[in-house]
């Protein structure tokens, strides 16, 4: 039997274990100016290219009481139960159904489905997915699994972000990702293409012409004929242990501001 109770949990620092890290980007970025410098990630076995796109980083975190609370990327917005939940973005409006669903099913390890939400009112990329403001759409990007999840939640909170961005997360490889998104009925953004880490683009200009070929469009526009821009591509291994993020934009700028 579970010890775990959201109401007497420290909050604070179990925000802080949920949250999702940054991604580097697959360039260098100079922190000068923002713009890429030539040093690139390596990977030393597989890529796999999956389409980055540009909503709201959300959260459903299922906890081991079997309760549940929705945050977006920074916050904590919704708990099950509560009477008024956060509204920003529509995150809680849109995902509450979904993780009703998943707290139905819940084994009792503390893990945490990110997703990102997109379409609808959600940034000025809203656009490039829906001509309707009402119309949202949402796909699965990680799973974040805590099975011992009792020495963490005892950590002190300053200590948890140092943690968190050097990787400490465990994180779902490939294969049981999509075995979870498949127990969970939830869609994975897409997966693009597979190739060895040493044949991905050194040069920046080579990696803007592979983002160029390889996504021209979005693959999860809302709107049937619509053909918007995406906003690049991540790079993760099999096993998530490195991940890069690529975006049309970095090296657009990049690229510009040489000529």
């Amino acid at each position: 039997m579970t010890t775990f109770d959201v109401r007497s949990a420290d909050l604070r620092v179990l925000n802080s274990l949920t949250k999702y890290p940054s991604i580097p980007t697959y360039h260098e970025l100079d922190p000068r100016n923002g713009g890429l410098l030539p040093a690139a990630t390596s990977f030393p076995d597989e890529a796999i290219a999956t389409e980055k796109v540009d909503g709201t980083n959300s959260r459903l975190i299922m906890l081991p009481d079997g309760t549940y609370l929705i945050g977006s990327r920074e916050e904590l917005l919704y708990a099950q139960g509560d009477l008024i939940g956060n509204p920003a973005l529509g995150i809680v409006e849109q995902l509450k159904p979904v993780a009703e669903r998943l707290a139905d099913a819940h084994d009792g390890v503390l893990r945490v489905f990110f997703l990102e939400l997109y379409g609808g009112k959600v940034g000025g990329a809203a656009r490039q997915y829906t001509k309707d403001p009402a119309r949202f759409g949402w796909g699965l990007f990680d799973v974040l699994e805590l099975a011992a999840w009792e020495a963490p939640l005892a950590w002190p909170a300053e200590r948890i972000p140092a943690w968190r961005e050097s990787g400490g997360q465990p994180f779902a490889g490939e294969e049981e990702l999509a075995a979870l998104a498949s127990k969970a009925d939830l869609a994975l953004t897409p997966r693009l293409f597979r190739v060895p880490g040493a044949e991905l683009p050194a040069a920046i200009e080579d990696m803007l012409a592979l983002l160029r070929s390889s996504l021209p469009a979005t693959r999860v526009a809302l709107d049937g004929d619509l053909e918007g821009r995406p906003e690049g591509i991540v790079f993760r291994s099999a096993t998530r242990t490195v991940i890069a993020k690529a975006r049309f934009q970095d090296y657009e700028r990049t690229l510009k501001r040489r000529r």
